[in-house]
């Protein structure tokens, strides 16, 4: 079966830039991953074709080679499974102007050779790029020094957490395509990770034979129903009734860590915040503490005799509450 486009899996153009391809990288994981998809193997079919596809056009090099010989280039330069074949047809392949030999000739014959017999060029590149860099044929100790294997490519793995998963921390299984194999490896999310951080395993991305490439783990955050965040400190909005504000009360609020009672005082004002100490949010040796953030809700709807208490009210406990204010007009 004939392999498909790369840029059509990826649906991308052949012009896309290196972001857009990681864009329509991270959206297409998301959305066939195998957690999602459990019992759909073309789901997970269609996440390696995805994978393989950004692991091509991610790089600049596979890239070119991809876009020039299609996917006979991705491997341009390697040995047929087996040892069987010809080792110099993917390297003819590679060269302007020349095919496969003409009948009657040998291999060798389609590189050109100037006077004396010696190759137009460095005949040492040829081994360069079919044996790896080994010159002379790949002997140790002679014609150049054998290159060092290629670094693998990095990988990036969205996940997205909970509220609390980021505030406490978790550890999580996670499956990664390494190699055109799925793996299931555990990650550590820390406590204390912020919507848009990046996790960095050191040596868990793809290897090519040399040093493996690291993993990242890319987070998202969901919103919670009523916490936010700010820094390490987690923020509360409380609703109180003006009579409250005026009287002072007790009240039971939600912390991460369950509920606790905090006293408002007489005269609180609306927006004022009431810190319950160290149940922030931990990360390593800084703890954050959590702001309860009072809403106070007026009365609507008085009648006659009640706008009259209000207007007394105001009379004998008059209040500027704009005096602090910066923008007074003159």
């Amino acid at each position: 079966m004939a392999q498909r486009d790369y840029y059509e899996i990826l649906g991308v153009p052949r012009t896309a830039s290196a972001d857009e391809i990681k864009k329509a990288h991270r959206r297409l994981v998301r959305k066939y991953h195998p957690d999602v998809h459990k019992n759909d193997p073309g789901s997970t079919e269609r996440f390696k074709e995805a994978q393989e596809a950004y692991d091509v056009l991610s790089d600049d090099t596979k890239r070119a080679n991809y876009d020039q010989f299609g996917h006979a280039g991705v491997n341009a330069g390697a040995a047929p499974q087996g040892g069987t074949g010809d080792p110099f047809e993917a390297f003819r392949r590679a060269q302007p102007g020349r095919g496969r030999p003409q009948p009657g000739r040998g291999g060798v014959q389609d590189f050109d050779f100037g006077a004396g017999g010696a190759p137009d060029g460095d005949f040492s590149a040829i081994f360069e790029q079919m044996f790896g860099g080994r010159g002379g044929g790949g002997r140790p100790g002679r014609g150049r020094p054998a290159q060092q294997a290629p670094r693998g490519n990095d990988i990036e793995y969205p996940i997205t957490l909970s509220f609390e998963q980021a505030v406490h921390g978790d550890s999580l299984p996670i499956q990664i395509n390494r190699g055109g194999k799925l793996e299931v490896i555990d990650i550590k999310i820390p406590s204390g990770v912020k919507d848009g951080n990046k996790i960095r395993l050191k040596g868990r991305g793809d290897s090519q034979g040399g040093e493996p490439g690291d993993l990242f783990i890319v987070v998202t955050v969901k919103p919670h129903e009523y916490f936010r965040r700010s820094g390490l400190d987690i923020l509360l909005d409380c609703p109180i009734s003006v009579y409250e504000a005026l009287l002072g009360t007790k009240v039971e609020v939600p912390t991460m860590d369950g509920k606790v009672t905090v006293t408002i005082p007489p005269g609180t004002n609306s927006g004022a915040k009431l810190r319950i100490k160290g149940k922030g949010i931990k990360k390593k040796d800084e703890q954050g503490d959590q702001h309860v953030v009072i809403k106070i809700v007026v009365p609507k709807n008085l009648n006659e005799d009640e706008v009259d208490i209000v207007h007394d009210l105001q009379t004998r406990h008059p209040v500027d509450a704009r005096k602090d204010v910066v923008w007074k007009v003159n």
